[in-house]
């Protein structure tokens, strides 16, 4: 049987009443259930993405409403449906995010129904930081260092000098939220191993680190190339 609230019924329902199939997904991926997302709303939201006829900017909005819940579930799964749809979806979701002066609005964000809504708020909190820092590296640079090609012929590596003296601070910033938010879900609490939002959101966020530390250690790369190449006539 569905762990679905009443609450979460009635929400789905009202979205299927205004015939938008999209936010209807976007209330089916971020329920009360303790889970992650389900598989079958986040394709259908990276398949919408490639639709020309979809609206991106009501995608967007709908994930920031479910972000406003005061529930750390829904809030969560906003957080993490949002994060897969960066990463995953057609990149015109990412650049109607960088778009917006504010993203998410949660350094206040409590959960005060329990013990644990404080401990998820923590998360909550850095999550939420971070995406914002990732959108706004999208603005700065146009592109999102977790998409960009890697190695010998990658994006960092054959960058330009004044493009890199830009990059290479804005990959820092969000190394510098990222890191820490990525720590802390590495010190949860063994009981938490099984909670099915911190695996999906641990998942994305493991493969962001990865992918930003590739494209760092491309960048210093690049940056003692062109260091060694300007000392050579000094010799």
């Amino acid at each position: 049987m569905s762990g679905q609230t009443l609450t979460d019924r009635i929400a789905a329902a009202q979205y299927s009443l205004t015939g938008s199939e999209v936010a209807r997904a976007v209330c089916k991926a971020t329920t009360h259930e303790v889970m992650g997302p389900k598989k079958k709303h986040l394709d259908y939201l990276i398949h919408a993405t490639n639709e020309t006829n979809v609206n991106i900017p009501q995608m967007a909005e709908t994930l920031f409403e479910r972000a406003c819940n005061a529930s750390w579930v829904v809030v969560f799964k906003a957080l993490v449906t949002t994060h897969h749809i960066m990463v995953h979806g057609n990149e015109r979701f990412i650049q109607y995010l960088a778009s917006r002066g504010s993203l998410f609005n949660l350094s206040n964000f409590v959960d005060k129904t329990g013990s644990h809504g404080y401990d998820m708020s923590t998360f909550i909190r850095r999550y939420g930081r971070y995406l914002n820092e990732k959108a706004f590296a999208y603005r700065q640079m146009a592109f999102d260092f977790a998409r960009v090609k890697k190695g010998a012929d990658g994006v960092m590596r054959m960058m330009a000098s004044d493009k890199l003296l830009k990059a290479m601070p804005t990959l820092q910033d969000s190394l510098y939220w990222l890191s820490p938010l990525f720590l802390s879900f590495l010190q949860v609490h063994p009981k938490e191993l099984t909670n099915g939002v911190i695996n999906a959101a641990f998942l994305l966020l493991f493969k962001d680190l990865i992918k930003l530390f590739a494209c760092y250690n491309d960048g210093i790369i690049n940056l003692l190339g062109k260091y060694f190449i300007l000392q050579a006539p000094l010799r």
